[in-house]
């Protein structure tokens, strides 16, 4: 496994993500029925509203960090198929997503918006803890389907982004459990239902990533996110997040423009 090849990948935002894009207000005070709680006296904000807030603050800092990590690993000596390359890069997914949805918690709050700086980053630290459990998994799922089960290109977009939407789901199920004494809201069906769908855009990303690896002789997605040996560790943490992005905005507006109002993780979902 060639290292070029490990230097890409997501997120989680992977995935992503993550509320991951909007501030969780009064979480003390309110129940919460998706990813993201309202009130009844300020109206949700539109969709590509949130959806614009989450990728900018979200999605690509977390191709940015797995890819910046990677690089790191690679400095370190950490093979591409190793527990430590894997382990290094879902802790650079973790650190991006934290890091950008906390600068923006700390923006909203300087100009009194959001829920509450508190509350804000406890979502933000929900949200990165999720991105952790999809960026430890990319590495590990590329190896296994492009290496021992000889998938194809597009058969490991897709099966890359189906395993590591499905961590980035875990990781937002366990992190109700384990960030519900910090004010998170706690399981229920409702939000089982948004995590869901958060979790389907966030696989959509971490399978857009895929295109970041350019030993695929049938990436079509090459020209424009492939990591080339050639580029700069900046230039290649830039398309590593513009990768990520694509493939997270592609998905929400399909779920953003067909799914109906409260049935969007963006409402959220209310059911009943």
């Amino acid at each position: 496994m060639s290292i070029l090849r490990s230097v890409t990948r997501n997120a989680a935002l992977r995935p992503t993500v993550a509320c991951a894009v909007r501030s969780l207000p009064a979480l003390h005070k309110l129940p919460s029925h998706g990813m993201c709680t309202t009130t009844t006296e300020e109206p949700a904000a539109p969709r590509h509203y949130i959806t614009g807030e989450v990728l900018v603050s979200k999605i690509f800092p977390a191709g940015f960090g797995w890819q910046a990590a990677s690089v790191v690993a690679g400095q370190q000596g950490f093979e591409a198929d190793s527990l430590n390359f894997a382990l290094t890069t879902g802790a650079g997914d973790f650190a991006g997503v934290l890091a950008g949805h906390s600068l923006l918690s700390i923006l909203k709050a300087m100009v009194g918006k959001g829920g509450g700086l508190g509350n804000d980053l406890v979502a933000g630290l929900w949200l990165a803890s999720a991105a952790f459990c999809s960026g430890t998994a990319w590495q590990p799922t590329v190896n296994f389907l492009h290496d021992q089960a000889h998938c194809n290109f597009v058969q490991t977009l897709v099966g890359c982004g189906a395993v590591t939407g499905f961590a980035f789901f875990t990781g937002l199920r366990l992190g109700r459990i384990i960030f519900y004494p910090l004010g998170l809201p706690p399981m229920s069906y409702d939000n089982l239902c948004g995590d869901a769908l958060l979790s389907v855009s966030i696989g959509a990303a971490t399978g857009t990533f895929v295109g970041t690896d350019v030993t695929f002789t049938d990436n079509f997605l090459r020209p424009y996110f492939g990591v080339e040996d050639g580029m700069s560790d900046l230039q290649g943490c830039v398309i590593a997040g513009s990768s990520t992005l694509t493939g997270f905005l592609c998905m929400q507006t399909v779920q953003n423009v067909l799914l109906p109002r409260n049935a969007n993780w963006i409402d959220p979902v209310k059911i009943g």
